[in-house]
């Protein structure tokens, strides 16, 4: 599937995972909203990659996903830049086990928000032309941390929640291929989190355990996320899949079971 002139909205995408995949769509021709809650970070994003591939190729919108009329209203400003929208990417995440509740609405909520305001605007039961939907999750929805409980729980969230669209979508017509993506380790700044008592609270004297565990699984590189997540896009063939990305296995897919009666 080609991306000349499709329009993508990527939230927490002014760093990490979301920087290096606002890069890869650019550089497949789409336009793209980056969507993040730090505006320095977003402001310098954007006069960068306004550098690299030009002026009203993508635009930065400051957006804090946990408020539902702001997050509605980001949506909306990037149809009314752009004209449309094709692929939505609700990658926003934290790791904050001492406010978990602010945990569950980012990493869980939000995202459930972010589909539902996504098909709004893509899918074929509102008269739109169909898309894609990625959400991000973690191999922590597949390796359970128990320094992480909350966190955790919302990336088995995450998981099950897409796998149950997905096949809405098909059920319902909407013409919307729905994903998950679930990376091991990455160097982002939410990998740093783990040190800090301020998001980690009791847990942070686990912390080094989870450097014990980053040097048995590794650390990703966003670019190899960035492949996966490109490949979700423009593979009209997968809805429903759950992608894990790790460095012993590289960008594969789970498979499970088959229900028997």
């Amino acid at each position: 599937m080609s991306l000349s002139g499709k329009v993508a909205l990527v939230t927490g995408g002014a760093q990490g995972i979301g920087r290096a995949v606002v890069q890869s769509l650019l550089q497949s021709s789409a336009k793209v909203a980056i969507v993040d809650l730090n505006k320095t970070c977003g402001e310098e994003c954007k006069t960068q990659l306004d550098a690299e591939f030009g002026e009203d190729n993508c635009i930065f919108i400051q957006c804090d996903i946990t408020n539902g009329d702001a997050l509605k209203d980001t949506f909306q400003k990037t149809v009314d830049q752009f004209g449309r929208l094709d692929v939505v990417i609700n990658n926003a995440g934290i790791n904050n086990e001492k406010d978990w509740e602010k945990t569950i609405q980012v990493n869980l909520t939000s995202v459930i928000k972010g589909t539902y305001l996504a098909l709004e605007h893509m899918s074929k039961e509102y008269g739109k032309e169909g898309g894609t939907i990625i959400n991000v999750s973690s191999m922590a929805a597949f390796l359970h941390s128990p320094h992480q409980p909350v966190y955790t729980a919302t990336k088995h969230g995450v998981v099950g929640f897409t796998r149950a669209m997905a096949d809405a979508s098909i059920q319902g017509g909407y013409g919307v291929r729905i994903n998950v993506l679930c990376p091991a380790f990455v160097n982002t700044p939410l990998l740093d989190s783990v040190q800090h008592e301020d998001n980690m609270g009791k847990f942070v004297k686990f912390k080094d355990d989870f450097k014990i565990c980053m040097k048995k699984f590794g650390v990703l590189q966003p670019p190899l996320i960035a492949e996966g997540m490109m490949r979700l896009i423009t593979d009209t063939s997968l809805n429903g899949v759950v992608m894990k990305i790790t460095c012993s296995k590289g960008i594969h897919f789970h498979m499970y079971e088959p229900m028997s009666a």
